[in-house]
């Protein structure tokens, strides 16, 4: 069985269209080249279907390919990449980036397993 095709990249107003939700995740980002994974660290990210904002330390440069890891609260491993859309400088502390990226080469299911995990998020944010 042939692995599923990736589907068409969001443009950037579909990309607004997909709820966002701003949740604490462990994350790792690394350049697509690297091989060797890093430590999932916790932290804010801004999340959707079609892309990703976080604060860095690093400073990745516009249309850099990253491999992203995401631990959802279920302890499941999510994987895709981030293209670099913008990186913004962070006045303090020094050193500190905010990154923007969209989601490429993510799969029909991969999506869809994400904007289930957003939505329940919704969903438990509003019950309390």
């Amino acid at each position: 069985m042939a692995a599923p095709s990736p589907t068409p990249e969001p443009s950037g107003r579909d990309r607004r269209e997909y709820y966002r939700i701003t949740v604490t995740l462990p994350i790792y980002l690394q350049p697509e080249t690297e091989t060797i994974e890093g430590e999932l660290v916790k932290q804010p990210v801004n999340l959707s279907a079609g892309g990703i904002g976080l604060t860095v330390n690093t400073l990745f440069q516009p249309d850099a390919i990253l491999s992203c890891t995401l631990l959802f609260p279920d302890q499941v491993l999510f994987k895709s990449f981030v293209e670099v859309l913008r990186v913004d400088a962070v006045a303090y502390p020094l050193n500190t980036y905010r990154l923007h990226g969209r989601f490429i080469r993510m799969t029909r299911d991969d999506r869809e397993r994400l904007v289930r995990y957003i939505l329940q998020f919704q969903r438990e944010h509003l019950a309390k």
